[in-house]
């Protein structure tokens, strides 16, 4: 390739370079879980006094060096450091680009490129389940990259479609917020309204809903290896609600019933989480739109369904109340099992909740649904964006596609 030079990857990439912090100081803190396969950013959760672990600078890449956790894709560029430094999980390595030899945008998706993911999941190291891939891995990785000034006309195009899907993320989290905030003021902290309203009662959710189990799929044809049809499971929901695009689990039969296929905006909560806080469970989730693909509905994910034929005028007022503090409390108290945390359709339909008058109910679906109907959109777009990235992001950093610089 005319202006591409081979160099070791040590060559042209700092691994987990020296930071100099101060004992019993507070800095900004990443874990793991900070990191999310599709997002090319990460933000500390927290900060902490240092100990021991990473260390790293504003825009370093973080690159998880653990099983699972590289499979997963939990490879990101660290953002919004308190004084630009902090420290983190000590299963990270640390990359950066050299001075007038890489760009830092650049090695950040280099890192994520099948050259380096694939060559650093080859090389894992230890026992079975707590594998790593060691830092000297990468003296032996040898890769061909373009000029500075191509390097960098590479990463500004990738970046343009990463920073419209990041915008479109915090779009949808602002419109989501927003739905909360209206739902607080007409119905958790308005005492006025409910005065009102001698039809507003309190009842249970069984009262206007029911929840489907899924289906008993079978454990042989689940599969890691991508097919037409993706099974929905409790890894499919974001802590806090929503569908957590991610932990894909894929069915390789066309052997189970029909009335177990998710249609575009069902309703949808879980009913196990595989953490012993529970931290997704009883959340919901509407199911999105996925393009080609069938969406099953796997036995411990509950399709909710509405009693009454108006579903339209409650739809967006439960997913707000299962995502409130209290129903929170309520499922996590009333769950079951140690290890893995289960509720079930029972549990979930016996909460009690207020059931505000329909007249109400079609009013504040008035202003609400025009924010959801804008999430689904930005979630399409962030769909399509994500497809095209991740099409041209091989194709960039192999050469077979060239940027004119």
């Amino acid at each position: 390739m005319s202006g591409w030079k081979e160099y070791k990857f040590s060559e042209v990439v700092e691994i987990s370079p020296t930071i100099s912090l101060k004992s019993n100081e507070k800095y900004s803190f990443v874990e793991m879980k900070d990191l999310t396969d599709g997002k090319r950013y990460c933000h500390p959760s927290e900060e902490r006094k240092l100990s021991g672990g990473s260390r790293f600078q504003e825009k370093d890449t973080l690159f998880a060096r653990i099983t699972p956790c590289l499979e997963n894709g939990k490879i990101c560029q660290v953002r919004n450091l308190k004084n630009g430094i902090g420290f983190g999980s000590t299963e990270f390595l640390v990359f950066r680009g050299k001075e007038n030899l890489s760009d830092n945008d650049f090695i950040f998706y280099l890192s994520r490129s099948d050259i380096v993911r694939s060559y650093a999941e080859q090389s894992f190291d230890g026992t079975s389940g707590r594998q790593r891939v060691p830092k000297s891995t990468f003296e032996n990785l040898t890769i061909a990259i373009p000029s500075l000034s191509e390097q960098r006309a590479i990463a500004a195009i990738l970046s343009s479609l990463d920073d419209k899907i990041d915008l479109l993320h915090r779009q949808n989290k602002t419109l989501e917020a927003m739905a909360e905030t209206l739902f607080r003021q007409w119905f958790v902290n308005n005492d006025e309204l409910r005065m009102q309203n001698d039809e507003w009662k309190i009842g249970k959710l069984g009262d206007i809903i029911k929840i489907k189990h899924g289906y008993a799929f079978k454990g042989e044809n689940i599969t890691a290896e991508e097919t037409d049809k993706i099974l929905v499971t409790p890894g499919n929901f974001n802590i806090g609600g929503g569908f957590k695009y991610d932990k894909f689990k894929y069915y390789s039969s066309n052997d189970f019933p029909d009335d177990y296929i998710f249609t575009e905006g069902d309703l949808i909560v879980t009913m196990t989480d595989l953490s012993k806080e529970g931290d997704t469970l009883g959340y919901p989730a509407f199911v999105p739109y996925m393009e080609q693909k069938i969406l099953l509905h796997n036995q411990r994910v509950g399709k909710i369904i509405f009693k009454t034929e108006n579903d339209k005028i409650f739809k967006h007022y439960i997913y707000l109340i299962m995502k409130t503090d209290i129903y929170r409390a309520y499922i996590l108290g009333s769950s079951s099992g140690t290890s893995i945390m289960h509720s079930s359709p029972d549990r979930i339909c016996n909460y009690d909740l207020l059931l505000p008058d329909e007249t109400d109910l079609l009013k504040f679906n008035g202003f609400v649904e025009s924010y959801f109907q804008k999430i689904q959109i930005n979630t399409k777009q962030i769909r399509t964006l994500e497809k095209l990235r991740d099409t041209l992001l091989p194709k960039l950093m192999s050469g077979e596609v060239r940027v004119a610089v």
